[in-house]
């Protein structure tokens, strides 16, 4: 539940009492207090979710508490309490800024209606600020290449418009990055950025996560959800590799983008609303409809404005600068000094064709951060492991190779792979003082996949023996 510590302000207390006991009954924390005095107190030593506020207390009129209580940055949700219920006082209290108004007596249903109602509130506000600062989060992009700039080009021109955007590429070239980009450029920056992974949503479920759903509308919807088209309006929705949304779905959004509305699933109501859309896909749209694998009308109707987003093969003159970008980001998330790369290094990471992209680029980097020698930088002799289609064509000059036919100096030694494999692995479980579950999160991995990796080099260990 979203709610925590409440606290009454009630001068009596049987009234004091009987909300106690229904609230512990709940395991939430509850403060008593019989005054506004006492209540102020209270808020100054701790934060509270929710308050039930007597509007008729000794030291003054429960409104004013309501009133001082505004301007905090962080202020419970506050439900006012009258044994002189009346329309006009009502009213006044939610002018105030009460959340909910109830009438003495009260029965305990009534109490369980609003302490649902205030959990729901309360969640959503919580749920809202995560979505909207999930841009925030995100790093801008990175690059002064040629195709780098023509694509800020294309963002500074669609962002401030109403288009919807289609939003081709690779996996991992930062497809959900130019996204990013052309929602805080635009005029509904300070609205929520809603995402949804396409992919990453059964088919059973992803109309739900789309349009929500009633009560009861199938087995486990025990109370209302709102989707994340509700949950998007005024703002922006992206919808992450559209080309993974079943066909029976294809014709509800296609609904959604052309008439703004929609039913959750189990319920007649139509719901309107106002959101942009922004979509992704790595496959080629165009092709799918071809093969009747995506309807024709929908793509025309997420194709307004198509961006392609570069491959990191195509683009280059940009991995210095990414790798300096994610080598300062590692550095700010350990509090370690930023290592160097070595020009023998670099000229590995220039010669591969990263067929992964800058998410691949990301990934080595910070493989490489965890195993290279703090007094030696990031050397050849580390990153050359990593990359087996970058291979030795001369070993009387040291020179190295790509599939591209780049052919660049490499005068360190090749380490084996296994050996690298061994020390990346011990090195992590260092870095985390032992901790297998740490040690994982580290490397990418489960800690399944640790706990044999451990016990595979403990056999070989002892085979050695």
């Amino acid at each position: 539940m979203a709610i925590e510590k409440v606290v009454v302000v009630d001068d009596d207390p049987t009234i004091r009492r009987s909300l106690e006991l229904q609230l512990r009954s709940k395991r939430l924390a509850v403060s008593l207090c019989a005054s506004i005095s006492e209540a102020e107190r209270a808020v100054a030593r701790e934060p509270f979710d929710l308050m039930f506020v007597d509007v008729r207390l000794p030291d003054g009129n429960g409104t004013d508490l309501l009133a001082r209580l505004s301007s905090q940055p962080r202020k419970p949700v506050i439900v006012m309490m009258t044994g002189h219920g009346s329309v006009e006082s009502a009213v006044t209290c939610i002018r105030a800024g009460a959340f909910d108004y109830i009438i003495k007596p009260f029965s305990s249903g009534q109490i369980d209606v609003v302490i649902n109602k205030a959990a729901s509130f309360i969640q959503a506000l919580k749920v809202n600020q995560v979505l909207s600062f999930q841009a925030s989060d995100q790093t801008p992009l990175i690059g002064e290449s040629p195709r780098i700039r023509q694509l800020r080009q294309l963002i500074q021109k669609v962002a401030p418009t109403e288009a919807t955007v289609l939003i081709g590429g690779e996996n991992g070239t930062g497809k959900e990055l130019v996204a990013t980009e052309i929602f805080r450029a635009s005029a509904r920056s300070a609205k929520p950025f809603i995402k949804v992974n396409c992919a990453a949503i059964s088919e059973n479920l992803i109309e739900s996560e789309f349009f929500g759903h009633e009560k009861g509308a199938f087995t486990g919807a025990t109370e209302k959800r709102e989707g994340r088209f509700e949950l998007a309006d005024q703002g922006t929705i992206l919808l992450d590799e559209i080309s993974e949304i079943p066909s029976r779905l294809q014709a509800k959004l296609l609904r959604v983008l052309q008439e703004r509305e929609f039913e959750r699933v189990g319920g007649g109501r139509s719901i309107r609303v106002n959101v942009r859309v922004l979509a992704t896909t790595n496959r080629d749209l165009a092709t799918s409809v071809e093969r009747q694998e995506f309807r024709q009308d929908l793509y025309y109707r997420l194709n307004v404005f198509p961006i392609m987003v570069p491959p990191l093969r195509m683009r280059k003159d940009d991995i210095p600068a990414l790798a300096d970008a994610f080598l300062k980001r590692i550095s700010q998330r350990t509090g370690l000094a930023s290592p160097t790369v070595t020009p023998q290094a670099m000229a590995i990471l220039m010669a591969y064709d990263w067929p992964g992209n800058v998410r691949e680029l990301q990934n080595v980097i910070e493989r490489a951060v965890i195993l290279h020698d703090p007094e030696e930088g990031i050397s050849a002799a580390v990153m050359a492991p990593m990359f087996p289609s970058v291979n030795i064509e001369d070993p009387a000059n040291d020179r190295i190779t790509s599939s591209t036919g780049a052919s660049l100096s490499f005068p360190e030694e090749v380490v084996p792979l296994e050996s690298i494999e061994r020390e990346y692995i011990m090195h992590a479980l260092r870095k985390a003082k032992g901790n297998r579950t740490h040690t994982a999160q580290m490397l990418g991995i489960s800690i399944r996949t640790l706990r044999n990796k451990l016990n595979q080099l403990n056999q070989e260990s002892a085979d050695g023996d």
